[in-house]
């Protein structure tokens, strides 16, 4: 199946623009890989990736592909991810991290694979140690070598 593109080279990027400024192709196709992303839809994110989507492209609320599928728990996605070298310690605009993201819902093996990644678990506010501690998520907690 090809990849729609829209017919003029959209204004995607990591870095935040005023989404005025994008043309609405770029910015419906935007809102598809970030939905893409929540569902865990691999194959399509893959083609997307390959097609030259940025790994670390972030949404109005400064949430990056991989924020949206580690908070939502799906393995293949973040994995795919990782391996095109998305950035494990871009916060959102909360200032959250995908690993207290992952760590917040109970997901431990999305949890294992970002600190494979290079997670900072200090990073974020609250950090994902912090909120591990926080709701009481002892495997997480050894996960990140936080043993208590």
């Amino acid at each position: 199946m090809p990849i729609p593109m829209p017919d003029s080279e959209p204004q995607l990027s990591t870095q935040r623009k005023d989404p005025s400024t994008l043309p609405p192709e770029a910015l419906e196709l935007a809102a598809k890989l970030f939905d893409f992303a929540r569902a865990g839809d691999v194959p399509s994110l893959s083609q997307y990736l390959a097609a030259g989507i940025p790994t670390n492209l972030t949404n109005h609320e400064g949430n990056t592909l991989l924020m949206l599928a580690a908070y939502n728990g799906h393995k293949g996605a973040v994995e795919l991810l990782l391996s095109k070298n998305a950035d494990t310690n871009v916060l959102n605009a909360r200032g959250q991290s995908p690993i207290a993201g992952a760590v917040f819902k109970g997901y431990d093996e999305i949890v294992k694979l970002l600190v494979k990644g290079g997670a900072d678990i200090r990073l974020g506010q609250p950090n994902a140690v912090d909120c591990a501690r926080m709701f009481k998520r002892n495997d997480a907690l050894k996960i990140m070598g936080m043993e208590e």
